[in-house]
């Protein structure tokens, strides 16, 4: 499935994430009966993007797990019926990516495009994770120069990686959350979901769910596995995260984070060879050898001398939106095109129609869902030090990012301390997981899927399909892998053993 608009807007917020709860060794067996027991009050879907019959309900979940019998809030859901009742085999759940990019209605879209059998084997289940869209939505009320993908994205300040500007940003951002965005937002994290995930399969009744998790989705069901494995009956993680990723002393989430060092790397080499290809109308240069040199050297001219983009957020074409920009179009090879645009005008010292702002509450949204998701697990570092010195280090080492995925975000200024460590995905549990993997991805790279993939050992099987983008079923995959997640879904039958999908 290819990239609503809304899903294009928060490309800045799609990525990774972490959590908090009751123990970690809970099971599904804490979910009260009186709430298992309690009927879901279904309703007509009210608004736009849903189909006929669709039907909303809303799930009451504690804002805080250490304090079950306190406040609640409303987690929606909405459910699309069987197509084929009598061969129903129960719920599956679509699980969301970004954290904080994805909607009630884009999700039930996406559940639309799944193929018939699956739809017919199962009741399909979407959500709004806490404090995004229909469920308790929060803000932070960021300045507008903030909601930037360039601002959210914590590319280096100036030419020479200065990250001074950006710990200025941290503070500046982490302090409006802290004003406006309420006291849910310490309480919005990858635990927390996974808990609220639980809640929703106790409303519906079902004793096991089935789920389809993309991008931090696959992070959240990988949690969910780990949290709840005897919960899991056919689960499907899709363009993966190095769930386990601690090269920063446990901090999960920078780990995450820095795989857009490696994912950028292992794209541009489509890139390069499509944006050389004789014939190409937008082609940068005669070799795929030279499109990365004119790249680097086109960033660092408008590092020193950026173009003026009235209109744009920010109003100028610098190096480090014309480095935001590639990395956008990253996601799906229909975007090489844009990029190449973008990268021409440059060259010539012009730029093309500023591009449509998508509506500031859904950004605002967004990225205080992003905000919360990525900071409130495990201690940031505060030190200006030593991000400059990682900065420095993969500057060097990976160009093409400049060093922002070792950057400072506003979680470096974070004002609410950390509830508990990352959960650690283990081989225990029961052999539920398929996972589906581009080779070539820029968010979710190979190498922390297959990180993943040896952590869940017996757990899981992978088909690794070769193919560019984010997103790999029924999105930038192939007909191989498709047919492999759909085969598994609708008859549970999985591959014998690890898979390549050329």
């Amino acid at each position: 499935m290819k990239k609503s608009k809304r899903n294009i807007a928060l490309t800045a917020v799609s990525g990774v994430v972490l959590g908090l709860a009751l123990p970690l060794t809970a099971t599904a067996s804490t979910a009260p009966t009186a709430l298992r027991d309690k009927p879901l009050d279904w309703a007509k879907c009210e608004g736009s993007g849903f189909g006929p019959g669709q039907e909303c309900a809303t799930v009451d979940v504690p804002m805080d797990y250490a304090d079950p019998g306190g406040e609640e809030i409303g987690v929606a859901v909405s459910r699309i019926r069987s197509e084929k009742p009598a061969v129903r085999r129960g719920v599956l759940l679509l699980i969301p990516g970004g954290p904080g990019g994805s909607s009630l209605e884009e999700q039930s879209a996406k559940a639309r495009t799944l193929p018939r059998e699956v739809r017919e084997a199962y009741d399909l289940v979407v959500f709004d994770p806490r404090g995004n869209g229909r469920s308790a939505p929060v803000s932070c009320g960021f300045e507008r120069r903030d909601l930037a993908a360039t601002a959210f994205r914590p590319w280096p300040g100036g030419p020479d990686g200065s990250v001074a500007p950006n710990m200025a940003a941290a503070t500046r951002m982490a302090g409006a959350c802290e004003r406006n965005g309420g006291e849910l937002m310490r309480h919005i994290d990858t635990v927390a979901n996974a808990h609220d995930v639980d809640r929703i399969r106790a409303a519906l009744g079902e004793r096991k769910l089935s789920a389809w998790g993309v991008s931090y989705g696959s992070y959240l069901g990988a949690v969910y596995s780990q949290l709840f494995p005897h919960r899991t009956d056919r689960f499907v993680l899709d363009s993966n995260l190095d769930a386990n990723a601690d090269a920063h002393g446990g901090q999960v989430a920078r780990g995450l984070w820095a795989g857009f060092e490696r994912g950028v790397e292992d794209v541009f080499p489509e890139f390069a060879k499509w944006a050389s290809a004789p014939g190409n109308p937008y082609r940068l240069a005669d070799t795929a050898a030279g499109v990365r040199p004119m790249f680097l050297r086109l960033a660092a001219r408008l590092d020193r001398e950026p173009i003026p983009w009235p209109g744009a957020n920010p109003a100028e074409l610098n190096g480090n939106v014309l480095r935001q920009s590639l990395l956008d179009a990253f996601y799906d090879p229909e975007g090489f095109p844009a990029a190449a645009r973008l990268i021409l005008a440059a060259r010539k010292g012009t730029v093309p129609p500023a591009p449509e702002a998508p509506p500031e509450a859904l950004l605002q949204n967004g990225l205080a869902v992003a905000s919360a998701t990525f900071c409130n697990e495990g201690k940031w570092p505060t030190s200006a030090a030593r991000y400059q010195k990682e900065v420095d280090e993969s500057r060097a080492k990976y160009p093409l990012t400049a060093g922002m995925p070792r950057n400072a975000t506003l979680c470096a200024a974070w004002p609410y301390p950390p509830k508990q460590d990352p959960v650690r995905i283990t081989d225990r549990g029961p052999s539920t997981i398929l996972m589906v993997q581009n080779e070539r991805d820029p968010a979710a790279p190979l190498a922390g899927a297959r990180e993943l993939r040896a952590a869940l050992g017996k757990r899981a099987v992978m088909v690794t399909v070769d193919s560019t983008g984010h997103d790999a079923y029924l999105g930038n995959g192939n007909a191989c892998g498709d047919t492999a997640v759909t085969r598994y879904l609708a008859t549970g039958e999985r591959p014998a053993r690890d898979t390549y999908c050329r």
